[in-house]
């Protein structure tokens, strides 16, 4: 059997003020042999189905794989042309029996609100009907229909933050084998659960959801269970959470399923909500801890894995006006001040000028005078799912017992050593600040009293039911109290 694997991805945040472009995915690109790279958020998937399909004695071709870091909308000469260039390799590869594909699920290009539904699309026209295609994609994606028409079979990442996506590599690939052996007949159902919102599984009732979906899979003629939790941020038409069950041949029991856990989902919607702290609680609560550990606080609307810039200076601002010491923050991306620290050297002292920079949402510039206290030319940190994740040059800074790393390259923190490794020690600060919505969370709770999650200014607030959508139904939960309702459409104006 031949099968033809390939990966294109990135998150797009309509609202951000950064257009997505070329830079942004060749940062972590390879053409036909990305799966002998290091491990990297783009190959992880890949590098699962070559594995697995060789040890099946099955020929690989292959073909991109790129995962840009989220931001704004695609250009559209980007996108076309990723796009072009995977399916150029298909065609050089024909004929073969099965595609698999490592997709986001939630980016949009210019001209394109859909660029998963319109490359499978493209797939589907050249390889015909009967060859199969599987899909991984993200659980912050927009199921569309043109998504469902054109594969066979679609697998989510269940967690949050995305522990599992070498995992759901290997769960995709039996049921893309199993269907091009015509041992089975995968027929995927969509439930709206019209809501808005994010679900974290690493607390319940969200974990507990998690495991049943798991425990459903492989009974009863269910092969597959995700839920797309939807990514908030993109002003796209099928923005939102839906239940994606797949079943072997059977349209009524799928469809039966995914309206039974979109009804579950529902119905935990108060208890999985996540409460949210003003700047000031929050550094207040870690203050009065008696815990001798940090006290983790998200600054979850600069997240740059949702496509915010990463250089809002709210929570930094409130730290200086306070006069708070032992304290860390990061990462901030500003590679201007990282370029001025890394001219200063090591040790030196001066006035900088930190973040505020790339647009309304970004807030003020603040104004410290800081000692440079560790200095790297090629930072990095641990990365989704395991491999490295690249940083550039970076530099720590310290201003008055405020401790901040600044970054040339825009990313969230993964890991721990996206402080530890240019020197900065956590276990003894109060407060550790992760400009990040979940993706920290396995790596710093271990060291953590506690994580709480903060209600700061930036390009990804935590109030769904105000994003400013132009394009999706507006009869969804938070933004009316029920959204199933025969009045929801009044309260929706």
């Amino acid at each position: 059997m031949k099968l033809f694997i390939a990966g294109l991805a990135t998150e797009t945040n309509t609202f951000a003020p950064l257009p997505t472009g070329r830079a942004a995915f060749l940062a972590d690109y390879s053409r036909r042999n990305g799966t002998r790279a290091p491990p990297s958020l783009s190959n992880i998937g890949l590098k699962a189905w070559r594995e697995l399909a060789e040890a099946d004695g099955h020929e690989v071709v292959e073909s991109i794989s790129t995962f840009a870091q989220p931001g704004g909308t695609t250009l559209r000469g980007v996108y076309e042309e990723l796009r072009d260039t995977l399916l150029d390799d298909l065609r050089a590869a024909l004929p073969v029996d099965g595609v698999l594909l490592f997709m986001h699920g939630a980016m949009v290009a210019e001209g394109y609100d859909d660029c998963e539904g319109d490359t499978l699309e493209q797939v589907r026209a050249l390889i015909g009907p009967d060859v199969t295609i599987g899909v991984e994609i993200d659980l912050h994606c927009h199921l569309t229909e043109a998504m469902r028409r054109a594969a066979d079979v679609m697998v989510i990442y269940k967690e949050y933050p995305h522990t599992d996506i070498v995992d759901r590599a290997r769960d995709l690939y039996p049921l893309v084998i199993g269907t091009a052996e015509r041992r089975i007949r995968p027929v995927m159902a969509y439930a709206d659960c019209r809501m808005v919102s994010m679900w974290r599984t690493t607390r319940e009732p969200v974990a507990g959801f998690v495991r049943r979906m798991t425990a459903l899979e492989g009974r009863d003629g269910i092969l597959s269970v995700s839920f797309g939790h939807g990514f908030p941020y993109a002003d796209v038409a099928d923005v939102g959470a839906k239940m994606l069950v797949v079943a072997d041949g059977d349209d009524d029991r799928a469809q039966a399923l995914a309206d039974e856990l979109a009804a579950e989902v529902w119905a935990m919607r108060d208890a999985a909500a996540t409460a949210f702290d003003t700047i000031d609680a929050a550094i207040d609560a870690a203050l009065d801890s008696d815990d001798p550990r940090p006290m983790v606080l998200a600054d979850t609307a600069d997240n740059a894995g949702a496509g915010a810039p990463s250089d809002n200076t709210a929570v930094l601002a409130r730290l200086v006006a306070r006069g708070v010491k032992g304290a860390a923050l990061g990462m901030i991306w500003d590679p201007g001040a990282v370029g001025i620290c890394h001219e200063a050297g090591l040790g030196a002292t001066f006035d900088l000028r930190i973040g505020g920079k790339c647009g309304v949402t970004s807030g003020e510039p603040v104004d410290l005078r800081v000692t440079v206290r560790g200095l790297s030319e090629d930072h990095s940190q641990g990365g989704l799912s395991g491999g490295r994740a690249q940083l550039g040059p970076a530099a720590w800074v310290e201003a008055n017992g405020i401790h901040l790393v600044l970054t040339h390259k825009r990313q969230q923190p993964f890991a721990p050593d996206a402080f530890t490794g240019l020197g900065l020690t956590l276990d003894d600060k109060r407060i550790v600040v992760v400009k990040s919505m979940q993706h920290f969370y396995a790596g710093f709770i271990p060291f953590a009293s506690t994580v709480r999650y903060v209600a700061a200014p930036g390009a990804v607030p935590p109030d769904y039911g105000a994003i400013p959508y132009t394009k999706r139904d507006p009869r969804y939960w938070p933004r009316v109290a029920d959204p199933f309702s025969a009045t929801a459409p009044e309260a929706a104006r």
